[in-house]
């Protein structure tokens, strides 16, 4: 008798194999819980593999160290085999398959252990984790010794989900995934799968239907339109050299800084000489000399996330996290932002939370059920787009949105957010008849969801990434859209003011000789400028569907519409808020924008539009090295009527202040009568040096002027100067003390 343990027999067949109906389920992709059953399974004191491998017909089991394991039987045609296994631990399975027309290696993702766990699922659950990015979608990765990626993804009503690429054929009963059953999430890590590849999910709804197969909502590439499929990422490992222009920006106030914004459509600022777009590279070699060389500090971009149609302009996209492939992949973009950063010039880009396209591929309907968007049409249907609105009150759906807010600063180290079409978030009435949309819990037109994802998000980005800034499109009265959210407001940094655009391109649309019944056109904005945080925005909204290009926007002849411009941009930049200007515009483009070619920049070689051009770098200059133009843009302490109410001679003056710092009086004529010896109050006697005068000859302008400076001085009506008003002109004078 000896004292050797007894060895364990083999496992009986029925723990091995499975019931009929489990083997075809899983053969036919219908399985709903395949790591139940596949990969490494307890099979009585042992162990068993069970795998799928369509089309073999041996299957050898493997450990990673290529060691054999056993030899699985097969008991379906299509390819199901089992068998006991000679390891004592559960621990990943390499299999070697073969058939008649040779052999291959399968690493088992079905061996493999979970990649969430439990801390995220109390996060997510929770609708408190700031990082999904990190955890959702396509990530390479090292898990349990084996290289590979992992995929996961919301989907909480479907019955069953998988992954299907390139490196299975399409096939989506080869990679379906593991349920996360309390927080509706599926995932798998399948190994060896490599950057570069394309994916999308199959999913089936809860009836057992297959649905369109849809992108990656977290996916971070894409294909080029009009392929849809996600593209696996790597790691963004860009060198970034921008730690002092991020250091500097989350250590000011940026309300007291020089912003003036150079807004852009990336396919169409410039294209090659076949039409095709411009590289991210290429973009950065062309575009940032020129915006440091006109002056404007920041660079905004209209929607620059995965969009499938041209015609949008971006704003309907279907690839919250993905960089368009238009302008080449994402690493590109990186650079373009560390060479912005490296350049000082700040990049914003549009935003679009308010709203998604319903392509097949896209959110809508994602697991079969409306799972983004409200189900209700008068909540999840955009009228005037199209398009599905998302439902804000959903916390997985807020989470989405925060998370990819946080994703553009943390991954590509953006300046800010521009929030479009804030407005149609705000009111469940937007664009609705009466019987069209459904009140809020107190009977009222206030959408009381949305206004808590938008205060969530801004205490999100403001209190992850210091420096950053979000800027709100809302068109409407709401009250405190740029005060803090613990002090009742939506809590952005700024709010476009949309009225002083309306108000002052209408008055510069009249015949000067009309003017001067239209003067509160002018002056109205000032009775609000300090109620937010503005920015003035001269936008791509300004100059398409037949609107025409600023520079037709204008009374009077050729020459008439080209002064007036002149003095209305110089009115504009010397008005309290901060500025923005679409491209094209800063040289008077003469027809209106079209995102199908490029800018006319042949135009630049044309005398008036050269002049409009250096006209616009000299403002932003002055703007930007004279604290007095920006130092006190949001408060009313920087601002300071000269005249006011000069409607007959449609004469306007100001002073623009800041502590400390020498003042600048702005002085528009928007009359075509040049007017001499005008008395313009001043706040100190002296020397008044003219920086500014938009009726240069440099500029286009016919010359008129006061020789550089005027002299104030004081009499009985108090402190002023006698000065000459150039024709239709603005004048910026600076007070000079006395050494």
């Amino acid at each position: 008798m000896t004292n050797e343990p007894k060895k364990a027999g083999p496992a009986p067949r029925s723990e091995i194999t499975l019931a009929e109906s489990e083997i075809d389920a899983i053969v036919n992709g219908q399985h709903g819980d395949p790591f139940a059953v596949l990969g490494v399974q307890s099979a009585g004191k042992g162990l068993a593999a069970r795998c799928f491998i369509e089309g073999a017909e041996t299957v050898e089991a493997f450990t990673l160290a290529g060691k054999s394991a056993g030899v699985l039987e097969r008991l379906h045609p299509e390819g199901f085999f089992a068998g006991k296994l000679r390891v004592r631990k559960r621990q990943p399975i390499r299999y070697h398959a073969s058939n008649s027309g040779g052999d291959w290696w399968v690493t088992d993702a079905y061996s493999f252990g979970p990649v969430l766990g439990p801390m995220d699922d109390y996060y997510i659950g929770e609708g408190t984790h700031l990082r999904l990015f990190d955890k959702f979608g396509a990530h390479p990765m090292t898990h349990e010794g084996v290289e590979g990626v992992h995929f996961a993804v919301w989907a909480p009503n479907a019955r069953r989900v998988s992954v299907v690429g390139d490196f299975n054929a399409w096939d989506g009963r080869r990679h379906t995934m593991r349920l996360r059953r309390d927080i509706g999430v599926w995932e798998i890590f399948i190994p060896e799968v490599a950057v570069g590849l394309h994916y999308k999910f199959e999913i089936l709804d809860a009836n057992g239907t297959r649905l369109p197969l849809k992108a990656d909502p977290y996916g971070r590439a894409s294909e080029l339109r009009p392929a849809t499929a996600s593209i696996v990422a790597a790691d963004m490992n860009h060198d970034w050299g921008d730690a002092d222009h991020r250091a500097y920006w989350s250590n000011v106030d940026a309300r007291r800084q020089p912003i003036s914004i150079y807004e852009v459509h990336a396919g169409s600022w410039k294209r090659h000489e076949d039409g095709s777009f411009l590289t991210w590279d290429e973009l950065a070699d062309e575009l940032i000399p020129y915006v440091v060389k006109m002056g404007f500090t920041h660079i905004e971009f209209l929607p620059i996330s995965e969009h499938p149609y041209d015609p949008s302009w971006g704003y309907q996209t279907v690839g919250l996290y993905a960089p368009t492939a238009r302008f080449g992949p994402p690493e590109g973009f990186a650079r373009f932002v560390d060479g912005a950063h490296r350049a000082g010039i700040s990049v914003l880009i549009d935003w679009v939370p308010a709203h998604f396209p319903v392509d097949e591929h896209g959110l809508a309907k994602f697991d079969g059920t409306s799972l983004y968007e409200h189900a209700d049409p008068r909540q999840g249907f955009h009228p005037d787009w199209n398009t599905a609105i998302y439902n804000f009150g959903r916390r997985e759906v807020r989470s989405f949105l925060v998370n990819n807010a946080l994703f553009w600063s943390e991954k590509y180290h953006i300046d800010g957010l521009r929030v479009d079409a804030v407005a149609s978030m705000l009111y469940l009435d937007y664009s609705r008849k009466a019987g069209e949309w459904i009140p809020n819990q107190f009977g009222g037109r206030e959408n009381l969801e949305a206004v808590n994802f938008l205060q969530e998000t801004n205490k999100a980005v403001y209190g992850s990434h210091p420096g950053t800034i979000t800027i709100a499109e809302e068109s409407t009265s709401w009250p405190q859209v740029s005060a803090p959210v613990h002090e009742g407001g939506l809590g952005f940094g700024f709010k476009w003011n949309m009225g002083f655009m309306h108000d002052t391109l209408q008055y510069m649309s009249h015949e000067p000789i009309h003017r001067q019944y239209h003067h509160n056109e002018m002056t109205f904005g000032l009775l609000y400028a300090f109620s937010e945080n503005y920015v003035l925005p001269l936008s791509h909204d300004e100059v398409v569907h037949g609107k025409g290009s600023l520079i037709g926007k204008m009374s009077g002849d050729g020459w008439q519409k080209f002064a007036n411009l002149r003095a209305y941009y110089a009115f504009m930049w010397g008005y309290p808020g901060k500025k923005l200007l679409f491209m094209g515009q800063e040289f008077a483009q003469g027809a209106e924008w079209s995102e199908e070619r490029s800018l006319d920049w042949w135009q630049t070689d044309i005398a008036q539009h050269k002049g409009m051009q250096d006209l616009v770098a000299d403002l932003n200059r002055n703007y930007r090295t004279k604290p007095a133009l920006h130092a006190r843009d949001c408060e009313g302490e920087g601002f300071e009527w000269m005249l006011a109410d000069e409607s007959q001679s449609s004469v306007f003056a100001w002073i623009r202040k800041a502590p400390g710092e020498n003042p600048v009086a702005v002085i528009s004529n928007f009359t075509p009568m040049p007017r001499y010896d005008y008395r313009v109050p001043l706040p100190h006697a002296g020397t008044w040096k003219e920086i500014v005068n938009t009726d240069s000859s440099g500029y286009g302008g016919s010359g008129v002027g006061n020789f550089g400076q005027v002299t104030a001085t004081e009499d009985s009506r108090g402190i002023s100067a006698q000065m000459t008003l150039p024709p239709l002109a603005t004048l910026w004078l600076e007070f000079e003390p006395a050494e």
